[in-house]
Order: C-alpha cells, then structure tokens, then sequence
C-alpha cells in the first residue's frame, strides 16, 4: 500500500513537511502582524481641523502657556509677558515628548531631555534638531483666541 502511495507522490514525510511548515508560518503571521500593525502607522485620513477658539485672552494671564487639543495633536497656546498670543505645536522635535511652557526661563521646554525652545519657537538648547511648528493666532472681535491651520512652512 506504500509504494501506491508513492506513486501518487504522497507520503507521511510530504505530508509532516506541510503540517510543520504551516504551523511556522501561522507562528511568524501572529508574531510579525502585530508588530507591523504598531510600526506603520494607520491608513485613515486624519479630520482636518479648520480653527479652534481655545477661550477667552482674559482666561489666559500674561507669561503663561496651555496646552489645548487641536484635531489629534496637541497645541500649545502662550501669551508672552508684553500680552502677545503665540500657538506652537506641543510635539518635540527631538522624541516627540509633549513640551510644556517655563514662566521661570519664559521659554518652551522640553522635560525629556533638557530641549529649549524660544517664543518663536526655535531651537535654542538641547537636543532638538528642528524649531516647533507654529499656528496661526487671531484674535476675534469678543477677545477670543482663534487657532488657525498653518497653510505655509513652519
């Protein structure tokens, strides 16, 4: 009965070759899938956000900074000592750690390796290799502070 199985070109060792090279293959698929699926990042389109009134200037006291949520990604809002309203990404050039604003140093600061950041928002310490985006800031006729989309280079 084996050598009719032979002739038909099936035999236990074919047919263990497809079993463990299945199973390899099943293993690798649900090793490498899930780090593939949090390497890449998602293929959706991210919503667009037009502006975004982040409150009123008297909400935000002269030297102080806030960070808002503008679609996905966070914004930082400050408002200078001399009352001028500035928006920067809150996304470190460097690792990507969320910056915060220092009234001490009035500069934008980067806690996860000592990055500096000026109120124009370029690189002036640390490791940061590019200046933060920045935004656009209005100001409306009820005193409200308007994020607007960059529409060129920041």
């Amino acid at each position: 009965m084996e050598a009719t199985d032979c002739a038909r070109g099936f035999s236990r060792r074919k047919l263990l070759r497809w079993v463990v090279g299945g199973w390899v293959a099943a293993f690798l698929g649900a090793v490498i899938y899930p780090i593939l699926r949090y390497v890449l990042p998602p293929q959706g389109a991210e919503p667009e956000v037009g502006s975004l009134n982040v409150g009123s200037l008297d909400d935000f006291a002269p030297n102080t900074g806030k960070i808002v949520r503008y679609g996905s990604k966070p914004v930082i809002v400050i408002r200078t000592a001399a009352g001028d309203v500035r928006a920067f990404s809150a996304i470190c050039t460097h690792l990507q750690c969320t910056v915060q604003y220092r009234p001490d140093i009035r500069h934008i600061w980067c806690a996860c390796h000592n990055g500096h950041y000026d109120l124009e928002g370029r690189n002036i310490a640390g490791p940061p290799p590019r200046p933060l985006e920045r935004f656009d800031v209005r100001i409306d006729d009820q005193r409200n502070i308007v994020i607007l989309r960059r529409t060129t280079g920041g």
